[in-house]
């Protein structure tokens, strides 16, 4: 199925705020319009405030990865809360992978960017729970998206889209079979959340636990 014309305004989108938060910003603003002219202001000055913090949560700055050779890029905004080595990971098909995850918090931005060039293999949805994001029984408990690419040299990247204690929609506009490249906008999740990605067991990570990284702009590790 080919991306529609919505899926691909929000791929390109040159807005600075992502169009998955139109309706919500647009809700804040009849809201907070409506209760000034009931004559609330406290009302009023409350969700003026809680629109302010919607167009900030939903901001999606402009971002031009500098490519390197197989360099992958972060995926999310957000802090590097796992690196661990994995044996049969049951998502990518290798004996061995390397996963790194990125928990997002509500000050993070929450645009989702392709780490690395290739073609969609699968995307694949899992219902699930919603435990805290920043738990590592997350990744396999939790709602979760699951996106498999492969590079034009035959590596396998997997990228999960992992729900969180209060993150009750993910959004994914890409769909198998579509060509992608380094740091195109893929999906969006809110509110407050996880991504993982999982590398072949021969990649060389360079993200460490506790670092701040940035979706399409923070090089996490090296393809083999």
């Amino acid at each position: 199925m080919p991306t529609t014309a919505a899926e691909n305004k929000r791929i390109n989108n040159t807005l600075p705020v992502a169009r998955e938060g139109f309706p919500f910003i647009l809700s804040g603003l009849i809201l907070t319009g409506l209760f000034f002219g009931l004559h609330l202001p406290l009302l009023g000055v409350l969700f003026c405030l809680l629109t302010l913090f919607t167009v900030y949560f939903f901001r999606d700055p402009a971002r031009s990865p500098a490519v390197e050779d197989k360099g992958v890029f972060s995926p999310a905004d957000g802090k590097i809360v796992q690196v661990a080595a994995l044996q049969n990971d049951g998502q990518s098909g290798e004996e061995k992978v390397l996963k790194v995850s990125v928990f997002m918090s509500l000050l993070d931005v929450h645009v989702n960017r392709i780490p690395v060039a290739g073609k969609i293999c699968t995307v694949a949805y899992h219902p699930g729970r919603f435990l805290a994001a920043n738990l590592d029984k997350a990744s396999e408990q939790n709602e979760r998206n699951t996106v498999t690419l492969e590079t034009g040299d035959g590596q396998k990247v997997v990228f999960v889209q992992v729900a969180g204690l209060i993150a009750r929609r993910i959004a994914c506009w890409i769909k198998q079979g579509d060509e992608v490249r380094t740091g195109q906008r893929f999906g969006l999740i809110r509110f407050g959340s996880r991504l993982d990605i999982h590398l072949p067991g021969a990649s060389r990570v360079i993200a460490v636990a506790g670092q701040k990284v940035r979706a399409g702009e923070t090089v996490i590790g090296y393809l083999p």
